[in-house]
């Protein structure tokens, strides 16, 4: 078998492959069952829900596969709301201006997650909680149980504007551009080379040659810049920004990723599987609210598929080693003389 088949044979049989066909059954089906899902308004839907998901996953895939993780990715994009907001009542009335100081913000807030975990030697898990409960904090005092709703309809309409001839909004190119950059970089480059190495074995990633801290901490800033573009999105989608918003959102990322194939033990994941699961998990549980399913229920459903998404992977490398070692301690025939 050649070279290219081996590839392609694993490429069919990879986690980012079960994703895709996942995500194709459950479109057809849910087309076929719930009246709604196979609306254009129901994709549009679809589409705005995912956006805010899958720019934090982007960086979130690359901290996964380091083994560390940022949980304090929703409170970062809370407070870039309430940011936006005060900066609108204080009359900064530049959207460029605002998009650059909420991302300067977010890169900032993202650093000091990454100067506690790289600086200090601090486990990430428990920085990231610190900060999730901080940075929420920080909204509230930004703004307490306010809300600015008083944006020009030119902003609002702009973030949701849809592609010509389509109802898929254009805020899905910039989704993929960045997807883009962000594969290019883990599965092209060196950098990506050494991000799954750390992975594996930070301490012998560290001896090849590969600046581990100095990765990790770029990569929490690029999840706290990330984080803050979703907040700038989420305030003028939704045309309101309130100290509450994006309140639980770290679990959908979490889960996107995690079902996406990446180990929670780092070392292992793909960009594609994350981004099939992104929009796996939005057609889930839109179609499932189309069928009228309660919110307890799809929030069971989500932390399930949170539970399969660690254990599935790992049993379907199990299974493919036995298969392995199957075939390798097979007895082979001699041709007969």
């Amino acid at each position: 078998m050649s070279d290219r088949a081996i590839r392609a044979r694993g490429a069919l049989g990879s986690w980012s492959a079960v994703m895709l066909v996942a995500l194709v059954a459950v479109a057809v089906v849910g087309s076929l069952t719930i009246d709604g899902v196979a609306s254009p308004r129901f994709w549009r839907f679809v589409t705005l829900e995912a956006i805010p998901i899958a720019l934090i996953a982007l960086p979130m895939t690359l901290i996964v596969i380091t083994g560390e993780i940022d949980l304090s990715v929703a409170s970062v994009l809370g407070l870039t709301c309430t940011v936006v907001g005060q900066l609108w009542v204080w009359g900064v009335s530049s959207l460029p201006a605002l998009i650059a100081i909420s991302l300067l913000m977010g890169a900032v807030l993202g650093a000091v997650n990454g100067l506690f975990v790289t600086g200090f030697g601090l486990p990430s898990l428990a920085v990231t909680i610190g900060t999730l409960a901080l940075y929420r904090g920080l909204a509230y005092v930004v703004l307490g149980d306010r809300a600015v709703a008083n944006y020009p309809v030119a902003w609002t309409t702009s973030a949701i504007k849809p592609l010509p001839g389509t109802t898929i909004p254009w805020v899905i190119l910039v989704v993929a551009a960045l997807a883009v950059i962000f594969a290019v970089v883990l599965h092209a480059t060196p950098i990506g080379r050494g991000l799954y190495a750390m992975g594996n074995n930070a301490e012998a990633a560290r001896f090849a040659g590969v600046n581990v801290r100095q990765a990790k901490f770029w990569l929490f800033v690029a999840s706290g810049a990330m984080s803050a573009l979703a907040g700038v999105f989420w305030t003028l989608r939704f045309a309101s920004a309130r100290a509450d918003n994006g309140t639980g959102l770290e679990l959908a990322v979490v889960a996107a990723v995690l079902l996406g194939g990446v180990s929670i033990f780092g070392g292992r994941g793909a960009l594609l599987g994350v981004l099939a699961s992104v929009c796996l998990l939005g057609v889930l549980r839109n179609a499932l609210q189309l069928a009228y399913v309660p919110e307890n229920t799809l929030t069971v459903i989500t932390g399930s598929l949170l539970i399969a998404s660690v254990v599935g992977p790992n049993v379907v490398g199990m299974l493919r080693e036995r298969l392995r070692r199957r075939r390798s301690n097979a007895p082979t025939v001699s041709p007969s003389s």
